[in-house]
């Protein structure tokens, strides 16, 4: 992670909830900064790209960072 960026951990939380925390996280930062959010969800992998972008956010980054656990980065 790198300076001034947010880390959001999501691991254990499920769908829809992982949208409205990022969504949360994301109303509180200012336009341009980055959000990265660790899930272990695996819906929430397809739903929450797409629900971020629908709110005008953009996705950087999608990783798998161990077996079940991903990393987006997302920009408000």
């Amino acid at each position: 992670m790198s300076e001034g960026t947010q880390l959001l951990d999501l691991r254990g939380e499920v769908c829809p909830l992982t949208f409205v925390l990022t969504r949360l996280a994301l109303e509180q930062m200012e336009k341009g900064e980055v959000l990265e959010v660790l899930i272990d969800h695996e819906p929430a992998l397809v739903d929450l790209p797409r629900s971020v972008q629908m709110e005008d956010g953009e996705v950087l980054e999608i990783s798998e960072l161990s077996r079940g656990v991903w990393r987006l980065v997302l920009r408000r």
